[in-house]
């Protein structure tokens, strides 16, 4: 292996544009600005510039002349870029890492105080009752069906037609079958049917009650499953008891 006296050269390497040059612009004043378009994080310094809304990092942060670096209003690579007029705009840092993050802080806390955290149903509401039995709560059903048959008798529509009334029948008609269908001793009697006073559950009603009637539906089943013996009853035709074997057509 030969050894040459060549000296290896380092590649050239791409350095970051600077310039002296600066935007006629007022200088953006960091205090004035929303807390979350601002990270002031060492190393990320960066805003969002009020002229095209997009995050620009900020140079010479460390320095007496702080500006935003040149950029441009649209996406990068596109056909015919515009620089954004924000480029190389001064930018006043008049707030420290400590009082960024504290405002952050604050914004965030408004924040989520704006939102709901619990979702807040609306109360179920039983529907009103009709007007009718709002006015009338004090009748039961034999003093509705005396007021219904008062007006059948005095209305002509009411008694010409066997189930069609008028206006006014309708709603006595409805009144005497809610108070009927509503009426105390009927209530409780359904009650009692459904929910039995002695304490015991309805699933344990109905296990009690197929207990008592489940030998009489097994032997039911059993008998219908039985078939009579002898030939098939009268008017069908008969089991085919010869098997088949069907050939194809000589052509």
């Amino acid at each position: 292996m030969t050894i040459t006296s060549a000296m290896p050269t380092a590649r050239k390497r791409l350095t970051r544009t600077r310039t002296k040059q600066v935007s006629s612009l007022p200088a953006i004043i960091v205090s004035k600005l929303l807390p979350i378009d601002i990270d002031l994080l060492p190393g990320t310094e960066s805003l969002v510039c009020p002229n095209c809304r997009t995050w620009c990092p900020i140079t010479g942060h460390d320095g007496r002349n702080p500006k935003l670096v040149p950029h441009h209003a649209g996406r990068a690579g596109t056909a015919e870029p515009r620089r954004c007029i924000g480029s190389n705009r001064k930018v006043k840092l008049d707030l420290t890492i400590a009082e960024w993050r504290e405002l952050l802080a604050d914004a965030i806390t408004e924040a989520s105080s704006r939102r709901p955290t619990n979702v807040l149903r609306k109360p179920k509401v039983a529907p009103a009752p009709a007007t009718a039995h709002i006015a009338a709560p004090d009748l039961d059903a034999n003093g509705a069906l005396r007021l219904f048959r008062m007006h059948c008798e005095q209305c002509e529509v009411c008694q010409e037609s066997g189930h069609a009334h008028c206006d006014k029948g309708n709603p006595l008609a409805r009144l005497y079958l809610y108070k009927l269908y509503n009426a105390p001793g009927r209530v409780v009697a359904q009650q009692e049917v459904e929910e039995p006073g002695d304490g015991r559950a309805p699933w344990l009603l109905r296990e009690m009650k197929w207990a008592s009637t489940e030998t009489a539906v097994r032997e039911t089943d059993t008998r219908r499953a039985q078939l009579p013996a002898g030939d098939a009853p009268l008017g069908s035709p008969l089991v085919p008891l010869t098997t088949l074997h069907p050939k194809r057509l000589e052509r």
